[in-house]
């Protein structure tokens, strides 16, 4: 489909794709791919309740779909929403309930039109420009902890013991969210997706797919189902989002990088988010 534009020039176009994978009976991810929002939630698996987690974060943004308008304040704000409603859900179990959020939203800040990224958990946005390709986001899991320790080697991170156990999860009141102020590339390719497909996908995997696959619909579903053949070991999700029209040029200096919240850019958008130290949680 191709999205309503912001502003005028921008065009994108999006496809996505979910599947319950080879182990699970039920598929406890959600997803919204409606312009100017593409997010991913993965309920947690091993707790009551985790599809309604998810499905909690997705009516959280809802309202969000269809405006040319939003400001990463916004977007702040329905993180707050989420964690609310998860934790109102959580609250209601005998095991509680979680979800990890990630994806990306076109803001608005200072009149130009920017990429937010937002991350709680280990679900991962990606980008692919001129062939390159870069995980955007940062995971919070204890496997992300002892890479960035020098204990274990990225490509170890979807085999170790404990890939599951995430740090930061939406329904825990001290899990805070990442953001990530990105400039819209013309000719970029996003990827949004659960830890289903990156855990059964190598990074090189993910290049070639999103290099190779065609259309945004054809290449989240070919991306999901070479996960499944990779082992389906978990939910799957993935959205594909490309940059037709309205970025900057991909030969820009500062199509990589961004704005982490905590610089002067991004401080209101940090003060209108929960703060605190880690909270750990378990997916089984």
């Amino acid at each position: 489909m191709t999205a309503p534009p912001l502003p005028a020039t921008l065009m994108v176009t999006s496809g996505a794709h979910t599947d319950p994978g080879l182990r699970r009976a039920v598929n406890e991810d959600a997803l919204l791919a409606e312009h100017p929002v593409y997010i991913v939630a993965d309920g947690m698996g091993g707790h009551d309740a985790g599809d309604l987690a998810s499905a909690a974060i997705i009516d959280a943004f809802r309202a969000l779909a269809g405006r040319d308008d939003l400001t990463p304040e916004d977007v702040a704000a329905a993180v707050e929403r989420a964690h609310t409603a998860v934790s109102a859900i959580s609250a209601g179990t005998t095991r509680g309930a979680g979800s990890t959020l990630t994806g990306v939203v076109a803001v608005r800040q200072g009149g130009v039109p920017r990429w937010l990224v937002v991350n709680v958990g280990d679900s991962r946005v990606y980008r692919l420009v001129t062939h390159h390709l870069e995980q955007l986001t940062v995971d919070h899991s204890v496997a992300q902890e002892l890479v960035d320790q020098g204990k274990l080697a990225r490509d170890q991170m979807s085999t170790y013991r404990g890939r599951n156990v995430i740090t930061r999860a939406i329904g825990e009141e001290r899990s805070r969210a990442d953001y990530w102020l990105l400039p819209i590339v013309t000719g970029e390719r996003l990827l949004v997706c659960s830890d289903g497909l990156s855990g059964d996908l190598t990074d090189e995997a993910i290049r070639a797919g999103l290099t190779l696959g065609g259309a945004p619909a054809r290449t989240a579903a070919s991306l999901v189902t070479q996960a499944i053949v990779g082992g389906g070991r978990d939910n799957i999700t993935a959205i594909v989002i490309d940059v037709v029209a309205g970025g900057i040029s991909p030969r820009e200096d500062d199509t990589t990088g961004g704005l982490p919240s905590g610089t002067d850019e991004s401080a209101t958008i940090e003060a209108a988010t929960l703060r605190s130290a880690r909270t750990r949680a378990r997916r089984g």
